[in-house]
């Protein structure tokens, strides 16, 4: 059986959706905090679902699908960034107020409008916890980079084939 560009599409989407709620039952069952950097790469982990969900219902054509592929690329390296940025940067700071992500999610409304799922309730450095012995952030760095590794792989093999 051929992997299609859509099933690629569709498996990146769910594993993003799982990701967020992944991070929701850790919150809300376990207790886990979240930081501004946190609930900002649950923003990208939704924005990549959503443009893989754009990009894979009904019966799109190769350019819509592609285009799917394009944007979640760019959202996987934005949530690199973001990873990264928490690893090497925020989870060292005593207060996380006033970066990029605090100011966006804050400005945005979404912290306080949908707050059990984008309420900043830590600092990045109380938010630094383990899962399994390996810190949570670098978790996410993980599957950031496996999201846009496969990704990659969809793409190049969607433009194997003709338009």
């Amino acid at each position: 059986m051929r992997l299609r560009d859509q099933h690629v599409l569709g498996a990146v989407g769910i594993v993003s959706l799982l990701a967020v709620i992944n991070a929701l039952v850790s919150q809300h069952v376990f207790g886990m905090m979240p930081c501004a950097w946190c609930v900002f790469q649950r923003l990208i982990y939704l924005a990549i679902a959503a443009a893989c969900a754009l990009g894979a219902i009904g019966n799109p054509g190769k350019f819509r699908v592609r285009m799917g592929l394009l944007a979640t690329l760019a959202l996987s390296a934005g949530g690199i960034m973001a990873a990264r940025y928490q690893i090497n940067v925020a989870a060292n700071m005593f207060s996380c107020a006033q970066t990029f992500a605090d100011q966006f999610m804050t400005r945005s409304g979404l912290d306080g409008g949908v707050p059990w799922l984008f309420g900043i309730f830590a600092s990045c450095m109380d938010a630094k916890v383990d899962l399994l012995g390996v810190e949570y952030a670098v978790w996410s760095l993980t599957l950031f980079w496996i999201l846009l590794g496969t990704t990659l792989l969809g793409l190049w093999k969607s433009f194997r084939g003709p338009l």
